[in-house]
């Protein structure tokens, strides 16, 4: 029709007219059939949620503030806070492409989690906000994630474990800053994070190009004042591997009055103060066939340290030989509770690093800017704040009370429900046989409640 403009197709409902029918066999005499018409429906009726625990915290606005947007406020239509919430909740539930959004945006329950009754952006306006971020964005952002660890707690703790860890970061594209890293054999960035507990401090990309402590120090430095700031009497403890044991660090702990235990990197002086205590127990090992287990300590300095320290090493001997292990540390206590119950725990925080790289997404650092892969690393960190603040906040005394994401995911997230909307109300059919209806209906009303 001439002068009128026509009106843009519906790419969603092109896409379903396309797919039809499609035949799943037959049940006896009936016909099994499939159509992707089923209207206003979602796979997500976790979202809600999400969006609970979202506004208990405050996370997404207070992440939004962080964010300068260039674009003049009559023309917005989508907020930097309400796409935010997309992303972010779309990573928990296991969306971590932005071409999911394309269809996600029409999906009611994620709209009325995100908070409007239209549409959500698309994908192309969730990837400029990508654009829009710079060092001060990333710098702002983990002021959020500090904030957040802070508000957590109800009264001062006592002591606070501070887990240092560099992890790679795999890279398939020329993204700016790659680098070919020889340990790891690939191409890849050498982010940082740093945990307490469960509780995400850290999230930092960085180029594979250095030193896997390089900026620790630094990082540490600006911790420690943050949280003595809150908590003057707090006793902090840095507890990291060998690949940060740096002079600069153990000089500053030990200047600022922070605790210290580290991995120390094995070399033929630390060899030779324990080769005696090896003899005897490769001796015991040959003549018992039992393997032997030894915790000691000893004084060591480096050539480059002022003065000596206290090393706990662990030996062992087996089918296999020896397999010496060393710590420093500036921490009281008896060896082999130091190195069994304190370092060795450490552990746990490179499951929380694969909880946040792999079951929130972190590694999809695909953008060609280092700044726009940063504010990637960090969508996923709030992802990862989201879920780990559901474990404490919401389900404590259940069966999911240790679940990571990937479980919680399915089991409490992933749940099919028929939405409807009208002026008055929006209501979730959510599946009536649903193995996990207790769990989610205890949940919020645990975030529901004051």
């Amino acid at each position: 029709m001439k002068g009128r403009a026509m009106p843009k197709p519906n790419c969603t409902a092109q896409k379903e007219l396309d797919v039809g029918v499609i035949d799943f066999g037959q049940l006896g005499r009936r016909v099994i059939e499939g159509r992707f018409d089923g209207g206003s429906m979602t796979s997500d009726g976790g979202v809600m949620l999400l969006a609970q625990v979202d506004r208990k915290l405050g996370l997404m606005d207070a992440a939004a503030r962080c964010i300068a947007d260039p674009r003049s406020p009559l023309l917005i239509k989508h907020g930097v806070r309400d796409m935010l919430r997309q992303r972010v909740y779309g990573l928990a539930l296991g969306w971590e492409d932005l071409n999911d959004h394309g269809a996600l945006r029409l999906d009611v329950a994620l709209q009325t989690a995100v908070g409007v009754d239209r549409e959500v952006a698309s994908a192309p306006t969730l990837c400029r906000l990508e654009k829009w971020a710079d060092r001060a964005t990333a710098w702002r952002l983990h002021e959020v994630l500090l904030d957040q660890f802070i508000a957590s707690f109800e009264s001062a703790p006592a002591e606070l474990m501070l887990d240092f860890d560099a992890t790679d970061n795999p890279l398939h594209g020329q993204q700016e800053a790659r680098f070919f890293h020889g340990y790891y054999d690939s191409y890849c960035y050498l982010p940082l994070y740093v945990f307490c507990g469960q509780q995400l401090l850290c999230a930092y990309l960085r180029p594979s190009n250095i030193d896997g402590a390089r900026h620790a120090a630094a990082i540490l430095k600006l911790l420690v004042r943050r949280l003595r700031q809150q908590w003057p009497q707090v006793r902090i403890v840095f507890r990291a591997d060998s690949g940060f044991c740096r002079q600069r660090i153990i000089n500053w702990c030990e200047r600022a009055g922070v605790h210290y235990i580290i991995g120390l990197a094995r070399n033929a002086r630390l060899q030779a103060q324990v080769k005696l205590a090896e003899l005897w127990m490769k001796d015991d090992y040959e003549r018992t066939g039992v393997k032997q287990r030894l915790v000691d300590e000893f004084s060591y300095a480096a050539k480059s340290w002022a003065h000596e320290r206290r090393v706990i090493t662990r030996l062992e001997w087996g089918a296999q030989g020896g397999n010496p292990r060393f710590i420093v540390t500036n921490l009281e206590g008896e060896p082999q509770v130091l190195y069994d119950d304190v370092y060795c725990q450490r552990g746990e925080a490179e499951n929380r690093i694969k909880e946040a790289q792999i079951g929130l997404f972190a590694t999809r650092t695909s953008c060609h800017v280092l700044r726009s892969n940063q504010l990637r690393m960090l969508l996923a960190a709030l992802g990862y704040v989201l879920i780990e603040r559901l474990r404490a906040l919401a389900l404590q005394g259940t069966e999911l009370a240790t679940a990571q994401a990937d479980t919680l995911r399915i089991k409490l997230l992933k749940v099919a429900a028929v939405v409807t909307r009208n002026t008055r109300r929006i209501r979730l059919y959510l599946a009536s046989h649903w193995p996990s209806a207790p769990i989610f209906a205890h949940a919020m009303g645990q975030l529901r409640s004051p």
